[in-house]
């Protein structure tokens, strides 16, 4: 790696642009039916539930991470005057919750009971459940969680394929499709503004550190700069009369700069051309196995290179 342009990832993408599934079907591969394919879990069992205050009664969490997942609310007879509301809710660890936006349920009377309400869930977290309120008078229903994990015998092999299609799209065009933090080290301040931050989005600096030669650390104020989102590759530059910091810095590595890039954390944020890129690259190394240096511009298959086009600017 050169002097001048020192890179290190620190915050790994948390999802993949495509998903499992999406290659599989790409692929035309699977190798389950649809009862293995799908789960069915309950987050609120079904019963005749009592009145419950604003929404404690609180469903089972349910794993749905690497799934394709809908929630199905199944009203039963409510009693005389009696409501329910219910929203869906997502965690990370099965403990914190918050609500899913737009994941509330159409409330639930005596005039449209005895009936079953779905919403998809089309986040990020691992985990999600239901919590409902229960108003008036007991009402039965309950919420089921449906899963669905197509697996195909060789799901290792295309999980991968699919991270190394990811990077390889990555360095071609210079961007960082999912969320990541990253850190550019400099041995020394430049001369000029600004520095270029590799990994088009920018999406903003997280910090500035500088050591001296006692390798004692200091933070510049994130007030003396400016991130620029607009430019490609993004820039920080110092605001109007301001100037980096004139310590002596340690030899090596004497500033690091911390910055997050990417389109955003969902695999929605990202374009589709470069989804698209992605899953023909997985498909061009699936069916060929032999070892191709693809990090090469002519060794990408015809049609990534079409997607692509004068996107790629070779930036790490």
């Amino acid at each position: 790696m050169s002097e001048s342009l020192k890179l290190k990832l620190i915050t790994a993408p948390t999802v993949e642009p495509v998903t499992l599934a999406e290659l599989e079907l790409h692929l035309r591969i699977s190798s389950n039916d649809i009862e293995s394919d799908l789960t069915s879990t309950q987050s609120i069992a079904p019963a005749s539930h009592v009145i419950a205050a604003s929404y404690t009664l609180v469903g089972d969490g349910v794993d749905v991470l690497n799934s394709q997942s809908v929630v199905y609310l199944v009203s039963g007879t409510n009693e005389a005057g009696g409501t329910v509301d219910a929203k869906i809710q997502e965690s990370d660890d099965d403990v914190t919750y918050t609500d899913v936006t737009s994941g509330a349920f159409t409330q639930v009377t005596t005039a449209n009971d005895n009936a079953t309400q779905e919403k998809a869930y089309t986040g990020i977290k691992q985990y999600i459940r239901v919590v409902a309120t229960v108003a008036v008078a007991a009402c039965a229903f309950g919420v089921d969680v449906i899963t669905s994990s197509p697996l195909s015998v060789e799901d290792d092999k295309l999980e991968s394929l699919i991270k190394t299609s990811r990077r390889i799209i990555e360095l071609h065009t210079g961007r960082r499709f999912i969320t990541q933090t990253w850190e550019r080290a400099l041995d020394a301040f430049p001369s000029c503004d600004s520095i270029t931050l590799p990994g088009i989005p920018l999406q903003s600096v997280s910090s500035i550190k500088y050591y001296d030669v006692d390798d004692t650390a200091a933070t510049m104020t994130s007030t003396l700069y400016h991130a620029s989102t607009y430019r490609e590759p993004g820039t920080v530059s110092l605001k109007y009369g301001q100037v980096w910091p004139s310590t002596t810095l340690r030899p090596y590595d004497g500033a690091i700069i911390q910055y997050i890039c990417g389109y955003g954390d969902a695999a929605s944020d990202v374009p589709d051309m470069y989804k698209e890129a992605i899953l023909q690259l997985c498909a061009e190394m699936y069916e060929h196995r032999e070892t191709t240096d693809f990090r090469k511009w002519e060794n990408l298959p015809w049609g990534v290179k079409q997607i692509l086009g004068y996107e790629r600017e070779y930036l790490v």
